[in-house]
């Protein structure tokens, strides 16, 4: 059966899940858009509930499971990105504990502090996820992991990351608890260099938000840090300073 019309419940429903925060949260399941995406999602054993496929647009292989073909029009209508790839899967979400994470002796994780953006996020996924960052904790969240524009950002490295969402006290406790490395980044004289930091063991580095960078909880909790820079402004967009400290991580690993 092809659905055509806008009106359709089905196509109602899942409007709302991308739409509305609240409800998709309640309803405890989540959209993927686009073939790579669902293909991630899948790879990560996230279950997936049904799948709507616009035959017309999609040229991959149909996945197994409950699918709802559906016109190019109402495609367009259901689509957060338009007319890409024809395919949206609807999958349950996963919650885990920030207890539940068993770092290894030399695990990086990444915090950032009061992240609003799901996009901001998504990007910062991505660059954990290329970097071998092993977790990824928001702290103090307001941003919901699976928003539409977090996958959509992350190009489906949400999927297969570790990521945690606690409380400024419930992180400090737990890095403490495993013996982390902290670096903060705040801004004062206090700052070293992010080279000079060591990632050869359990660290932790952490960010806050744009305009107003950590919070005054994370004063003296940690060695604080900054990643040094010749030309004249004093910050860096957060994703790419969260990239820039991947990549470091990484490269002390690796060399």
């Amino acid at each position: 059966m092809l659905i055509e019309s806008l009106q359709n419940d089905k196509v109602k429903y899942i409007t709302k899940l991308i739409t509305d925060n609240r409800f998709r949260k309640k309803s405890k399941v989540f959209t993927v858009e686009g073939q790579q995406e669902n293909e991630r999602a899948q790879q990560y054993s996230f279950e997936a509930v049904e799948f709507f496929v616009c035959e017309s647009i999609f040229k991959g292989d149909i996945p197994k499971g409950k699918i709802h073909h559906v016109s190019e029009k109402v495609y367009e209508k259901i689509a957060y990105r338009g007319s890409s790839e024809g395919i949206i899967g609807i999958y349950h979400t996963k919650e885990s504990e920030l207890s539940s994470f068993n770092p290894k002796n030399n695990s990086t994780v990444i915090i950032v502090e009061g992240v609003e953006k799901p996009g901001n996020l998504g990007a910062i996924l991505r660059s954990c996820e290329a970097f071998g960052i092993d977790a990824l904790i928001v702290a103090n969240g307001k941003a919901d992991f699976y928003n539409p524009n977090v996958i959509r950002s992350s190009v489906g490295c949400l999927f297969g990351m570790e990521i945690f969402e606690a409380e400024n006290d419930e992180t400090l406790e737990f890095l403490q608890k495993n013996n982390f490395n902290i670096y903060t980044t705040l801004m004062d004289e206090s700052a070293e260099d992010l080279y000079k930091r060591d990632f050869s063991q359990r660290s932790a580095v952490l960010f806050g938000t744009e305009h107003s960078g950590l919070s005054d909880f994370w004063i003296g909790k940690g060695k604080n840090t900054l990643i040094p820079m010749a030309g004249s402004i004093d910050s860096l967009n957060l994703s790419n300073a969260v990239a820039i400290t991947c990549y470091e991580s990484l490269k002390q690993k690796k060399g």
